[in-house]
């Protein structure tokens, strides 16, 4: 494990984004071509994404969060209504709920850390209208069991798959046409994310009704593209068709956008590849378990999450992140329960939002430095960091230390 001190190992980065030549020429065209708002690179960039995941219809949008709120409120779920969606997210995910009027209500967490159809059902009352999944870290929900139960109480199902380009399920890309029976899928192409524009993302259905509604929905409700304003009534003529927002992507960001699309089979390749690394330096170790796989080849490797056993160790996950910033790592969580929150924590009281197998993981939860770029020596230097602080700290080692020699 190349054996260094940790004083001397270079800083190895949570995350650093996979940038090349071919994004930054398409970035400079895009700027010396005099249009820089929605054209013709981000319709481009749409008739691809559609291309790969087999959805029908793909809207590029200025993050996930715009698309999961342009999906709802197309779909009209509004005040009254009860949307059931993970604990276990980014704030984004509840917020778009809100926005929209809706009461978010939490079902708790399999074993994978994805949502429990099983809670999910527990949770349906008469107000439900809709199933919010989130692929968390890339391992696919299991759709086929939240497709049943959504089709058996009458819900939509819009998908949050800001984890999950380059996941499958079944053998299907997310979001694929006659993979599912959810409504809409939405994806971030933020800067952490597997591909990316900066900001940005994308909305996808294989309802045509409801992509043309988002798409009105998605610039001020505006009739048309600025970029494709004539109509029977002349040029540059459009009407406003309802209160919509600003959620559009723009020609330069979709234009990191194309070429970053062509390389996601690549990226996800190299992603598995350094999680199957981490994988083998880990596996058998008792402080710690590997983070779930789901089905093989389906798993996009967003993030990779070990879960300590602190009942093995001498001390906390964030102790333990604070001894892999001293070994020059860079780690995150993901994610503080959306109960522990002070925004969210009076509502998540309630009895119908207790998730107790969710709050119990998420001290476990560290996620270490994952990303295409991320070289053979560096993995070497985060395991070896990792398996130096659980040989320093682990339990059974503290009790030999503090029972002295022997006699």
């Amino acid at each position: 494990m190349n054996g260094q001190n940790p004083e001397n190992r270079k800083f190895v980065p949570f995350h650093l984004p996979a940038i090349g030549e071919e994004e930054i020429q398409e970035v400079v065209a895009t700027l010396r071509s005099g249009w820089l708002t929605t054209g013709e690179r981000t319709a481009r960039f749409e008739r691809d994404f559609t291309a790969y995941t087999g959805a029908r219809h793909a809207l590029a949008v200025n993050s996930c969060t715009a698309g999961l709120h342009l999906a709802l409120a197309a779909l009209g779920v509004g005040p009254g209504d009860e949307v059931i969606t993970t604990p276990l997210t980014f704030c984004a995910t509840v917020n778009t709920i809100l926005h929209v009027g809706a009461t978010p209500v939490l079902a708790d967490v399999g074993a994978d850390c994805n949502i429990d159809p099983k809670s999910i059902e527990a949770r349906i009352t008469p107000r439900t209208r809709a199933i919010l999944p989130v692929h968390l870290a890339g391992i696919p929900c299991d759709m086929e069991a939240i497709g049943a139960i959504a089709r058996r109480h009458n819900l939509f199902v819009v998908e949050d798959a800001a984890h999950a380009i380059g996941s499958f399920y079944r053998g299907r890309s997310i979001g694929a046409a006659g993979g599912g029976s959810s409504d809409a899928v939405a994806w971030s192409f933020y800067a952490t994310k597997n591909i990316t524009t900066g900001e940005g993302g994308m909305v996808t259905t294989n309802n045509p009704d409801l992509a043309a509604r988002m798409k009105v929905l998605c610039l001020h409700g505006i009739s048309k593209d600025a970029w494709n304003r004539y109509t029977e009534k002349g040029s540059w003529y459009y009407e406003v068709l309802e209160p919509g927002f600003k959620y559009n992507l723009s020609d330069l960001q979709s234009a990191i956008g194309i070429h970053q699309l062509r390389k996601v089979d690549a990226l996800t390749a190299a992603r598995r590849s350094r999680a199957a690394m981490y994988n083998e330096y880990f596996r058998g170790v008792d402080e710690i378990e590997l983070p779930p796989d789901g089905a093989p080849g389906e798993n996009s490797w967003h993030i990779y999450a070990l879960r300590l056993h602190l009942d093995r160790l001498g001390i906390g996950r964030n102790e333990f992140m604070d001894e892999l910033k001293k070994r020059g790592v860079g780690a995150s969580v993901h994610f503080i329960p959306i109960p522990l929150h002070p925004f969210f924590a009076e509502w998540a009281k309630r009895p119908e939002n207790d998730c107790p197998r969710a709050m119990k993981l998420w001290p476990r939860l560290v996620s270490l430095p994952l990303f295409p770029g991320l070289r053979d020596e560096q993995v070497d230097a985060v395991a070896a960091a990792v398996l130096e602080i659980v040989r320093e700290h682990s339990r059974r080692a503290l009790a030999v230390a503090a029972a002295g020699p022997a006699r």
